[in-house]
């Protein structure tokens, strides 16, 4: 079981609240260069920061720069949480990842590859029903900039908050409580309302905190449901990628040299765009995978008791 291999490590729970502070603290230094260089170029304006919301501090650089530099604090976040499995809880990534005695790479490229053809296909197919709501913003030479920024560093921000949420907590909090649907919902929330900073919230408003929570919640689904984070770290870098790549707006959070430009107003957003996704198109892909890796089970590995198994059978890394 997933969350019960955390046995085999320390896992006692005071390591994780101070491997989370390590976490946090990692992250924090992460964004020093992004806020230095926010801060110098709103002090070079003519009214500094004054008066400045987060959707305009987010385009104060250029957008290239701008990624990269809001993409490092996750990398720097990914390395510190990488030091804490490894010295902390003396736990290998394999043993964070999934269940199974190798990383299944196969599993992570099938979900990477449907999911990133399908959301392309859904910009796609609204790009052409609706094109007076796009603009062409396809730019040679910072488009293949883009590339590089994005293919090196976005994995590594999906990453990142994927072995945060659904691993490092997931694991952490479930042999604390010794169950699966606490950890399941308290990391769906936490992964949700970190997200209320972005601008998008306060363009659509809190409404969009259920497509958000809703996305943690099927990626947590995924975890337990396959034994392993495989198909989860699959499904975000698809889906982070492919959009940073294919579309941005004014008002998101990723402003990038895309190819489409979304011009559309945020404030007339369809409910359909943020609920179908979380009702009608996760469950639809729960389902393709159950039948693909013959899931069973579903109540005990979602709602179901997190067992330490008896002494002699594991070992505590030493």
């Amino acid at each position: 079981m997933y969350i019960a291999q955390a046995f085999n490590v320390l896992h006692d729970w005071w390591r994780y609240l101070v491997g989370l502070l390590i976490v946090i603290i990692a992250v924090v230094i992460g964004q020093i260069p992004f806020t230095a260089a926010v801060m110098i170029k709103a002090f070079n304006t003519e009214d500094g920061l004054t008066g400045l919301d987060e959707t305009q501090m987010m385009s104060l650089l250029e957008p290239n720069l701008n990624l990269f530099l809001m993409l490092l604090s996750f990398a720097i976040g990914l390395v510190g949480l990488l030091l804490v499995i490894k010295f902390l809880h003396k736990q290998s990534l394999t043993q964070l990842t999934t269940t199974r005695k190798h990383i299944d790479w196969k599993r992570f490229w099938f979900v990477f590859i449907l999911w990133g053809v399908l959301s392309s296909s859904f910009v796609l197919l609204d790009y052409y029903l609706t094109p007076e709501d796009y603009v062409w913003n396809f730019k040679p030479v910072p488009f293949i900039i883009l590339c590089v920024i994005a293919i090196v560093l976005v994995p590594l921000q999906t990453s990142f908050e994927e072995y945060l949420f659904r691993g490092y907590l997931m694991q952490g909090i479930g042999v604390v409580v010794k169950n699966k649907w606490i950890p399941l919902i308290i990391t769906s929330l936490v992964f949700g309302l970190l997200h209320i900073a972005n601008p998008e919230v306060d363009k659509l408003g809190y409404v969009i905190m259920v497509y958000y929570i809703g996305t943690g919640l099927f990626l947590g689904i995924l975890t337990l449901m396959d034994e392993g984070m495989e198909l989860a770290l699959g499904f975000h870098a698809a889906n982070n990628l492919f959009t940073a790549l294919l579309v941005t707006a004014d008002w998101t959070a990723f402003q990038t040299h895309s190819v489409l430009k979304d011009m559309s107003d945020p404030s007339e957003m369809a409910l359909t765009e943020i609920f179908v996704p979380v009702f009608v198109v996760f469950p639809i892909l729960l389902l393709i995978l159950s039948k693909k890796y013959k899931w069973t089970n579903w109540k005990d590995k979602l709602f179901g008791q997190v067992v330490e198994p008896p002494k002699e059978d594991y070992k505590i890394l030493e």
